[in-house]
């Protein structure tokens, strides 16, 4: 692999993301506490940080993702009586752990084997709040990824399915089979995204596609149709929360977030909602016959 990038694999992301969590954990006015996340960044995560290009300018769609994601599995779970949560390349994830959830919860993380003993070793002294299992898996590979899927969808009931940082490395084809392998199961009733535009990545071209190609992990899938993109797949969606508006809310927005609020007012109507969907968190939900 090329020496002049900070990411020499998709799972290096992973550490950098863990390490944006710390970052926001050790603030006084904190969204959220991740006080296993300095410790699964390592000096890994704190070399990304410092070689990618604008690494903490950027940090707050990050944190804001994370904040707003944790919002929406609470609620799932208390208000659509989830019983089982599926978090695909859950990465360095530590919600087990750091959620107030049931202790009757069924949590299940789904990772490459590398991933996870590196976090079952990090992780060995502590004890999650929920029922907690691990799966060594390339989700990459359909007939295993299927398998894996049928055998949740056996014992579950109501189902949440988390890819938090996923879907923007694979193909629209191999987002397709995902989207279609989840449907199949009828327990799987939600699905937790985040999902980024053409005009997001054009804009990040500029700073941090090429390390990231460079690393093995380009930024691919951004489709035009927004969630559209899910709705022949078996998924619909249910609510939206951009990233952008998500931020203000947070208090955790880019510099000079106010004059971009001043040019969006004199901007057409179509023009801001492309905005508000230039990145955000989507609720899908299974569509049922008949929708």
């Amino acid at each position: 692999m090329p020496t002049d990038t900070p990411i020499t694999h998709v799972s290096d992301t992973a550490r950098w993301v863990a390490l944006y969590r710390a970052m926001e954990s050790e603030r006084p006015d904190a969204l959220f506490h991740d006080q296993f996340a300095r410790r699964l960044a390592g000096p890994q995560g704190e070399e990304i940080m410092r070689r990618l290009p604008r690494a903490r300018e950027f940090a707050w769609p990050m944190i804001v993702r994370t904040a707003v994601m944790d919002e929406l599995i609470l609620r799932a779970i208390e208000r659509d009586g989830i019983d089982t949560v599926v978090n695909l390349a859950a990465g360095l994830d530590t919600r087990p752990y750091r959620l107030p959830l049931s202790p009757s919860l069924r949590w299940v993380e789904a990772d490459l084997p590398d991933v996870i003993e590196y976090k079952e070793q990090a992780l060995a002294r502590e004890r999650p709040a929920s029922v907690l299992e691990r799966r060594k898996i390339d989700l990459t590979d359909e007939p295993r990824r299927r398998a894996f899927f049928s055998q949740i969808g056996v014992a579950a009931r109501q189902v949440l399915v988390i890819t938090e940082g996923l879907l923007i490395y694979l193909t629209r084809e191999q987002v397709a089979a995902l989207a279609r392998d989840l449907a199949e199961q009828r327990p799987f009733r939600f699905w937790l995204i985040d999902l980024s535009s053409p005009r997001l990545l054009k804009f990040m071209d500029k700073t941090w596609s090429k390390p990231f190609a460079q690393g093995g992990a380009p930024f691919q899938f951004a489709p035009a149709e927004g969630t559209r993109f899910f709705e022949p797949l078996g998924w619909r969606e249910v609510e939206w929360r951009s990233m952008w508006e998500e931020s203000l809310r947070l208090k955790r927005t880019m510099r000079l977030a106010w004059l971009w609020n001043i040019v969006a007012r004199f901007s057409s109507a179509a023009r801001r909602e492309e905005g508000r969907r230039m990145s955000g968190v989507a609720l899908l939900e299974r569509r049922k016959a008949g929708w």
